[in-house]
């Protein structure tokens, strides 16, 4: 396909339609003609209502202000998850963002912090972490310099209500109505047009699928293939429901380990996210309904939806002249808020390897082996929180402690528990700290340290650690608190 690339079609809205439209049309909405049909009469799965800081960039390079996306969206901001009962019932831990105290060039502050514990210290690694405990004292503020690393907590169907004016008043034309079929190059086998069930006819020359689980033009014309994860990651179901807000909005997403699951909690300025992730196998539809119901607080606001879902990824991510976004290009449970950041990546790298002249074969390579990539770092970090746990109570914990892990995951679990090590990856989303804080939470505590620790004699140490602390401490003591600063920061209008 030599032509060059100039009518965009984007197949589908809800967050992934409308993400890929705002930024396609903001960078090169001058030289490109971009259009997304969608269908109100199609929901939107709408769970994903966490995410991480890499949105923040997003909303940077669109130029949306801050305050204006969390008004839209009735956001509140996000410091980390908490999850309750994965090592453990009655246990929990913090995932936080950003960094846990100060790393040597030749080792990691865990290897300092494991020595001053073997000296008796009582203190936790996370008692080291700015945005960890802000979070515990349910406090926020934007710092100097990006000081503190934040997300946000979204209603993710007014986040696609938002960037889809976003979009449209930089041109990008929406047309309303069903897809009926998908006709294609009747030799290349590439998509042509798309036929609208009005008779209208959409022309394109590249297509983005944003078609959801079923895959419309990816899966369904183009039969790319999918790579099955349940054998790792087993949860098949969820169950969500939302509630009015009674209790102040916290800055963090609460993961609740169940006997067949978890439950997560996402607090917005009127209303709270609930749903319940399970594995049909352990769980039945009705049981989780009724686990769900039992574990939250609020007036209901509609009923509960159930959902099904496979997880894994799309073999190829661009085939021909489709790629495949959100839900049509794989999916990993929302465990670690990270559907929206796949759309956004998958959007940045189809930006950088925009086929101006025409689609060349080494563009699709490109773009599908580091959308592998990084979908596989991410499904080995999801595939710890399963593994690595002391929960033998149920059958579904006992299957997931006894199954065996790609041999990647299983390398970084053996060299932390031997050695307190963890290999920086460039193309891993989870960077060090993310890893030593679940690994730590569930369970591993590293054999040994490096012995670089050594050098600092003992009272060293102790200025060292108590130094990071009363910054840390003293950071938060200053900062207000979470509901008060999104109150006056970017409160939403009442309904």
């Amino acid at each position: 396909m030599e032509n060059r690339i100039k009518r965009v079609v984007i197949a589908g809205g809800g967050t992934a339609g409308w993400m890929a439209a705002a930024l396609l049309s903001k960078t090169m909405g001058k030289v490109l003609d971009i259009t997304l049909v969608e269908s109100e009469e199609i929901g939107t799965v709408g769970v994903g209502e966490a995410t991480i800081p890499p949105l923040v960039t997003y909303l940077r390079l669109l130029k949306i202000k801050e305050q204006d996306f969390m008004a839209a969206t009735q956001g509140t901001f996000k410091l980390g998850i908490s999850f309750e009962n994965w090592k453990a019932v009655g246990e929990k831990y913090f995932h936080s963002f950003g960094t846990t105290g100060t790393d040597h060039w030749t080792a990691g502050f865990q290897h300092f912090w494991l020595r001053d514990r073997e000296r008796g210290s009582k203190a936790a690694y996370g008692d080291y972490c700015l945005e960890l405990a802000a979070a515990m004292e349910s406090k926020f503020g934007h710092l100097p310099k990006q000081g503190l690393n934040y997300a946000f907590h979204i209603d993710a169907t007014l986040f696609a209500g938002f960037l889809r004016v976003f979009s449209e008043k930089l041109g990008v034309r929406r047309v309303e109505g069903k897809i009926m079929g998908v006709n294609t190059h009747p030799e290349a086998g590439f998509v042509e047009s798309l036929q609208m069930e009005s008779g209208e006819v959409v022309d394109g020359d590249l297509f983005i699928d944003c078609t959801g689980f079923r895959g419309l033009l990816i899966e369904q014309t183009l039969h790319t293939g999918y790579e099955d994860w349940s054998h790792w990651l087993p949860c098949d179901s969820a169950v969500a429901l939302q509630t009015e807000s009674v209790i102040e909005a916290i800055p963090y997403t609460r993961s609740i380990a169940h006997g067949a699951g978890w439950q997560w909690r996402i607090p917005l300025q009127h209303r709270t996210g609930n749903g319940l992730v399970y594995c049909n196998k352990y769980m039945s539809d009705d049981e989780a309904r009724a686990c769900l119901l039992k574990n939250i607080v609020g007036e209901h606001l509609g009923k509960p939806r159930v959902l099904k879902f496979r997880t894994g990824r799309r073999l190829k991510n661009w085939n021909k002249n489709v790629v495949a976004l959100g839900l049509a290009s794989g999916f990993v449970e929302p465990l670690e808020s990270t559907s929206i950041h796949l759309i956004q990546q998958g959007m940045i790298r189809l930006m950088q390897l925009f086929p101006h002249e025409g689609i060349k074969q080494t563009d699709i390579d490109e773009y599908n082996n580091q959308s592998r990539v990084e979908i596989e770092y991410i499904r080995d970090f999801i595939i710890l929180h399963y593994k690595v746990t002391n929960r033998q109570d149920t059958p579904f914990w006992k299957h997931c402690r006894a199954m065996e892990v790609p041999d990647s995951l299983a390398h970084r679990i053996q060299m932390f528990g031997d050695t307190a090590r963890v290999i920086r990856v460039r193309e891993d989303l989870f960077k060090e700290n993310s890893w030593i804080q679940v690994m730590l939470g569930q369970g591993i505590l590293p054999e040994q340290y490096h012995p670089v620790t050594k050098v600092m004699s003992d009272e060293e140490l102790t200025r060292f650690m108590q130094g990071i602390k009363s910054r840390v401490d003293n950071t938060v003591a200053k900062l207000p608190k979470h509901q008060a600063y999104v109150e006056q920061y970017c409160k939403t209008p009442a309904m």
